[in-house]
């Protein structure tokens, strides 16, 4: 048996005893530096009888580079927001390390069809889920293992170890498991130690899925990691998961679909990887899958965002995640320990290594083939837009470091995003045009392309993301290539002009509404117009914000308060001398009405999905920039709500949560002059047990006679009526003010098949009887059942309002063109 294999399953201590020997017996690629300690000598217990904690974690990989200065470079690369941490340990030869700028430098000239590099780069990534705690263990074992017994590897791989992607997730884990766990364990998965409470340790501080956000880049550790991980982008990466208890253990190759730009390399690679572990795992006689569940479409995960970058990349998951603690018995009697599940992604994390460096000129060349040109059917893709959407998309752009351009004035033509037809746009010198002809070419069509082509509607998450949609922006995909220009001269910003009678700004962007946050918290007095005007000779919409000197003559140095704050936010603001205006409704009219602070408060706990209440917590406090109460299911029957103006009730499982007389508290509440705004799943959980009037749509059933289905046929039949993250074309009414900013169609991202019919008034935005998806997957039965539906709605209730949202306009925080309909169902909406 190799001794890779034997290796996996020694205890430390068992581990030094045979290492020594064989460093007597002469193996010269076992020496060890003199100071160099094992995990378990260093951190006092061995590994898989306790979980490490992150500071402990950051200690023992400070104290091997500090040893092993020639052979590790430590570098932090960031922290995260409860300030702990973010590690990177590149691990090398003490050849390669001296060279390690000039190797990088190499390998990067590969993106131009260049460079003659020799070494392969592998960088392993644990724990992006905190509760898939295991991850981060193993990765100090492999860690000293290629120090050690696996040093020969280094010789021609360069190896870049992530201990911990998701430190804040992970203690928060191993913390709430030492507080409840038995001593030493309690293998019964009754036991508490095996069941965490709402908040798990699977997300982030903010509770986003780190593992979902690698195009995004919401989070402040994707944001940081990703301008590292761009410096090297390497051959190989993986990504160190956990899954249920039951499950064995699961690694390349991965499931159907692939996406289209996989090349026939990336896919073969996959197999050789995953033969090389599944020797080592039947020689244990370790089970194991492969080809299953985990497939390689969806852009923003730790493995294909990587492969969309030329890396064969694939995700490895253990069985154990949150339940398994440090051991556990499975529904087939045997103990599962955390000693077990180091074992099996210790296995792996070396065979990864192993397989690289056997391959490393393999690898090197293929990935240089992946940058050549690729003849992709679009060339290029023109945006137009709002200037604030634009700016927020070339943002994301440059952390992927895409390449962008502006237009020369003239027509393109191509597939319109709009219409989904082919057709012309006019472009100008404002316009944004990306092209597929640069490196990060792959990445462009991935996240650019109208419909991505979908091999099996099976898939693991959503099957559309499309940047122009998701940006709000009016598109269209070339098949030549469009010219561009590098630089556009920006006006910058003009601090208000005019006399003093009021300042006028418009509402179209997120950049509005934290603009207008920023003046409600500054104590401003700020009204927003609820029909169309003209002033000096310029248009404004519904929705303008109208900041009047008479309103805030209290205000001490109102004119420089407020154009510190347009500087701030690079907001141009008009002044004007009169409040007589050209056309439309006076200043002084009943349709300019002022804009409260409302005091918002938010369901947290209990029915509420800690995903869905992220997203929302999240825009506030780094989006928006607004405060926000977090009220407890726990005791939130005890809270008196005519404190707050708004209640948020965030997306969840509400059914049978709330009883007669809390749902009576609410309406009661909202009648008096409250706001409620329902996301999806609790619309159903107000909408029971004589709640609020909105009605669901359910499935028609079919009366047809058939034979019985086949039980293999089970999963695919059921998908008829599912909706798998896909993109419809709503219709808008932006004179309702949830609907101010927008025009008369909105791409709404559709996250499943639950329907809503129709209010009486108050539809903002809604899906008529054409409900063909223009992106993504959406089943026969689904899409009947979606028809005539509600999208975004307000209902009076007494003095009060009903914001019902079914779809998600937060979700993943990337959607960044359904972020206005939330700003307004805060401000606009009264």
């Amino acid at each position: 048996m190799d001794f890779i294999v034997s290796f996996g399953l020694l205890s430390n201590q068992t581990f030094m005893n045979r290492f020594l020997l064989l460093v007597f017996c002469g193996i010269p690629s076992l020496l060890l530096s003199q100071n160099l300690k094992s995990p378990a000598d260093f951190l006092g217990f061995e590994l898989g009888t306790q979980f490490s904690r992150h500071h402990e974690v950051v200690d023992y990989f400070q104290h091997v580079a500090n040893s092993e200065k020639n052979r590790v470079k430590l570098v932090e690369y960031g922290q995260t927001n409860e300030r702990r941490p973010l590690l990177l340990a590149i691990v090398s030869s003490a050849e390669n390390l001296t060279n390690l700028e000039t190797i990088r430098n190499e390998h990067l000239k590969a993106l131009e069809g260049q460079g003659s590099l020799d070494k392969a780069i592998v960088w392993l990534s644990y724990n992006v889920h905190g509760n898939e705690s295991v991850c981060t263990e193993a990765a100090m074992k492999t860690l000293y293992a290629l120090l050690t017994v696996k040093a020969s590897l280094l010789e021609n791989t360069i190896v870049i170890i992530d201990p911990n992607v998701n430190p804040d997730g992970r203690d928060r884990y191993v913390n709430w498991y030492n507080q409840y766990k038995n001593t030493p364990f309690q293998v019964d998965p009754n036991s508490k130690e095996h069941h965490e409470g709402w908040l798990t340790g699977r997300s982030n501080h903010y509770m986003f899925d780190l593992n979902r956000d690698w195009a995004w880049l919401t989070q402040v550790e994707s944001q940081q990691r990703i301008k590292v991980y761009n410096k090297w982008l390497p051959h190989v990466h993986v990504d160190f998961h956990e899954q249920g208890v039951d499950n064995p253990y699961y690694f390349a190759p991965a499931a159907e679909p692939y996406h289209e730009v996989i090349t026939d390399f990336q896919r073969t690679f996959q197999e050789t990887i995953g033969k090389n572990h599944a020797k080592y795992f039947d020689a244990n006689r370790w089970f194991y899958f492969t080809k299953e569940v985990f497939d390689l479409f969806y852009p923003s995960y730790g493995d294909t965002y990587p492969t969309y970058n030329g890396a064969i990349g694939m995700t490895y998951e253990q069985g154990g995640s949150g339940r398994a603690g440090l051991g556990i018995i499975t529904k087939i009697g045997d103990t599962l320990t955390l000693k077990d599940r180091i074992a099996h992604h210790f296995t792996t994390s070396i065979s990864t290594v192993e397989v690289a460096s056997q391959n490393a000129q393999k690898l090197n060349d293929e990935f240089k083939k992946f940058y050549q040109n690729k003849d992709y059917k679009y060339k290029s893709y023109v945006l137009n837009g709002d200037k604030d959407k634009i700016d927020a998309l070339k943002d994301l752009l440059e952390q992927h470091q895409i390449v962008y351009g502006y237009g020369k004035n003239g027509t393109v033509k191509g597939y319109r995003y709009r219409t989904g037809q082919n057709g012309s746009l006019s472009m100008g010198e404002q316009s944004l045009v990306i092209s597929t002809e640069q490196p990060k070419g792959t990445l462009v069509k991935v996240l650019f392309e109208p419909n991505a082509k979908l091999s099996d509607s099976l898939t693991y998450d959503i099957t559309a993301w499309s940047l122009p949609y998701a940006y709000g922006l009016d598109a269209v995909a070339t098949t030549s290539p469009v010219g561009y220009s590098e630089v556009i001269q920006d006006p910058g910003f003009a601090p208000p002009g005019g006399s003093s009678y009021a300042y006028l700004t418009n509402w179209n962007s997120m950049k509005d509404a934290r603009f207008l946050a920023a003046l409600l918290k500054s104590g401003l007095q700020v009204r927003k117009a609820n029909a169309p005007f003209v002033i000096d000779n310029t248009s404004y919409d519904r929705g303008t914000l109208i900041i009047t000197s008479g309103d805030n003559k209290n205000i001490k140095d109102f004119r420089a308060s407020l154009t510190e704050l347009a500087k701030k936010y690079q907001k141009r603001i008009h002044g004007v001398a009169t409040g007589f205006v050209d056309e439309g409704k006076d200043f002084g009219s009943a349709y300019v009405q002022m804009i409260k602070a409302p005091k918002v408060a938010i369901l947290s706990g209990g029915p509420t999905s800690t995903l869905r209440f992220g997203e929302i917590w999240h825009f506030f406090e780094q989006q928006l920039h607004y405060p926000l109460t977090v009220i407890d299911s726990e005791y939130a029957d005890r809270i008196d709500l005519s404190q707050y103006q708004v209640l948020i009730l965030p997306g969840g499982r509400y059914s049978g949560y709330f009883n007669e007389d809390e749902l009576e508290k609410i309406k009661e509440w909202v009648s008096k002059g409250g706001k409620l705004i329902a996301m999806g799943g609790a619309i159903n959980g107000i909408a029971q047990k004589g709640g609020f009037a909105i009605q669901s749509i359910e499935h028609e059933k079919d009366t047809a006679k058939t034979q019985p289905m086949p039980h293999k046929n089970l999963q695919r039949e059921s998908m008829k009526n599912a909706i798998t993250g896909a993109i419809f074309k709503a219709k808008v009414d932006n004179t309702h003010p949830l609907a101010y900013g927008y025009d008369g169609t909105y791409f709404t991202l559709k996250l499943g098949s639950n329907a809503y019919k129709y209010l009486k008034k108050g539809n903002a935005v809604f899906l008529q009887k054409d409900t063909e998806p223009v992106s993504g997957f959406a089943g026969s039965n689904a899409k009947k059942k979606i028809q005539n539906s509600l999208v975004f709605g307000a209902d009076n209730y007494g003095r009060g309002k009903v914001v019902y949202m079914i779809d998600n306009p937060l979700f993943r925080g990337f959607w960044e063109n359904g972020k206005l309909f939330f700003a307004n169902a805060l401000f606009m909406v009264d």
